[in-house]
Parts: C-alpha cells; structure tokens; sequence
C-alpha cells in the first residue's frame, strides 16, 4: 500500500499544481496524509478522488482549526501511524511530536518545512517536508510516499 504524504501547503485554495501533483506523483497511493497548515479547506478538494486525512496546524484559519483534530491515529495495512502537524521550535520537535502517541509504528508531522525520513525508537519519523518551501529556512518544497508491506517505509520527494 502506497500513502501520499503533504504538509504546509498554505494556500487559500488548490492551485494547479497541486491537482498536478495528485496526478503525478500521488497517482498510485490509495490515501494521502496532510499533516496541517492547509491554510483553508477548499485544499483537501484537490485529494476529494483519493480520500484523505488531515489535522489542522498552527497557521490554520479557525473554520479548519473547527473541523479538523490536532491530531489522528491511523490504521492502514497493519500498521498504526499517528498523523500530527507540531508546535513550537524545530528544535526539539520530534520528541515533542512522539509524546502524543503510543504504540505506533509510524509518525508523520509537519511544523518544521524540513523533510525528515528515519527511524528512532522503533518508529519511522516522517517530516514530508513543505509543499510550500520554506525560503527563510532554506528547504526546498517536498513531498512523501509511506509503503506499507512487510514494513513501514518513506521516501522523499523534491518538487
């Protein structure tokens, strides 16, 4: 199983290139994961064939900050992945992100608009970068793909 993985999108609604980026390279998942900074919520339209699930993120207006959680659990292929967007520094993050979730095998966060891609503790740490970039800090937009089989994987992807 292939999930598509976005965060920080911070648009006000789907661009073109985001229904060119479901097109492309979300073509083959059969989810995908927004881990928050939506901005608004006429951005989840632009995954409405692929089904999606989002939380809502520290620069969401409050009509997302309304409808979507701070944060899921989400069961695919066996596999239990806690969906969050994070808070606070960069520094320190991760460690913050991992205290809001038990017994999972894969966590996704956002906040940082820097891609992260390991494993700690046993859990896969998965940053999908920002689908906005990030110009401050020096990244480059990115996305993620988790492949779920015999285990739990991730991978980059520079846009």
């Amino acid at each position: 199983m292939k999930i598509g993985v976005i965060s920080d999108t911070h648009l006000q609604a789907p661009d073109a290139a985001l229904f060119h980026l479901v097109q492309t390279v979300f073509k083959d998942v059969e989810m995908i994961l927004h881990a928050g900074d939506l901005t608004r919520l006429a951005v989840l339209d632009a995954f409405s064939e692929k089904g999606v699930v989002a939380v809502c993120g520290n620069m969401d207006r409050s009509d997302v900050a309304g409808r979507l959680k701070d944060r899921e659990l989400i069961e695919a292929a066996g596999f239990r992945i806690g969906l969050i967007h994070g808070w606070g520094s960069k520094k320190g993050l991760e460690e913050r992100v991992r205290t809001q979730f038990k017994g999972v095998d894969a966590i996704v966060y956002g906040h940082s608009h820097q891609a992260a891609n390991h494993v700690k503790g046993g859990v896969l740490m998965f940053n999908p970068g920002a689908y906005s970039g990030s110009f401050l800090l020096g990244s480059n937009a990115s996305v993620g793909i988790l492949e779920l089989g015999e285990g739990i994987t991730g991978k980059i992807i520079a846009l």
